[in-house]
């Protein structure tokens, strides 16, 4: 792996944009290159700049959803609508363009590799930016960790990386993936849409007596009631990690 700074002072540093492609009709991947990154561990975010002319300055933070790679790494981003920062970086900013970032920050909702209990992951919506960093990280690092993602999405096409998500499902071994839809569920889906609940946590996560490390991203009640749950069947809250937005 990458070597990561967990510590230490943070510093604005220049990022320029090296490639962008969307991932649903309202999310966005960038792809930056930041000369002296220091790397990241999977879980961490970044805190992004902008400022205008006039010296209006807004910030904003996003959470890295790539593996450690080098000077380079991944926002996924999801535009809102009336927001102040996302409209800029997911319809506005071209490769080749310059913004600020600080980072990485946090060392709390991280996965090291070298951690070999079983992990659960739960993601709702743009959730899932940080647990994708986790899951490709396990991939790099040739990690035979057992993974269960439970993502919880709206309708088939808010699903970010399903291409990949579902070639990962076939490929890399110990990695399960269950998508939970609560308006719209494709044809032939064996559960009908609604909210992420007891039955489906219980089915398809680890269960407590596995001692598993549980992520949940996501919207605040989302994770607030994912994580209620999961104490409720018995898991070490010490071993719930969350992080919300919204």
């Amino acid at each position: 792996m990458a070597r990561a700074a967990v510590s230490g002072r943070l510093t604005w540093r220049e990022a320029e944009l090296a490639e962008a492609t969307d991932i649903t009709k309202s999310a966005r991947s960038l792809v930056f290159d930041v000369p002296g990154w220091p790397g990241h561990l999977p879980g961490q975010h970044v805190d992004v700049r902008l400022t205008a002319e006039d010296g209006y300055s807004v910030q904003r933070s996003y959470s890295i959803s790539s593996a450690p790679d080098g000077e380079r790494f991944e926002l996924s981003v999801q535009r809102v609508e009336d927001g102040e920062v996302s409209p800029y970086l997911c319809d506005v900013l071209s490769p080749g363009d310059r913004i600020e970032l600080r980072g990485p920050v946090g060392g709390w909702f991280v996965w090291r590799a070298t951690d070999q209990a079983p992990v659960t992951l739960v993601a709702g919506g743009s959730g899932i930016a940080p647990l994708m960093a986790m899951i490709r990280t396990r991939a790099a690092e040739g990690s035979r960790v057992p993974f269960r993602l439970i993502y919880s999405v709206r309708t088939p096409e808010d699903v970010y990386y399903s291409d990949e998500l579902r070639r990962r499902a076939r490929e890399d071994g110990g990695l399960d993936v269950h998508v939970a839809y609560t308006r719209q569920a494709p044809d032939g889906s064996p559960e009908p849409p609604g909210r992420l609940g007891l039955a489906t946590l219980n089915t398809h996560a680890w269960p407590a007596d596995f001692t598993p490390n549980v992520f949940v991203c996501g919207p605040t009640g989302f994770v607030e009631t994912v994580s209620d749950i999961f104490v409720a069947l018995g898991h070490d809250p010490r071993r719930v990690r969350t992080e919300r937005f919204g």
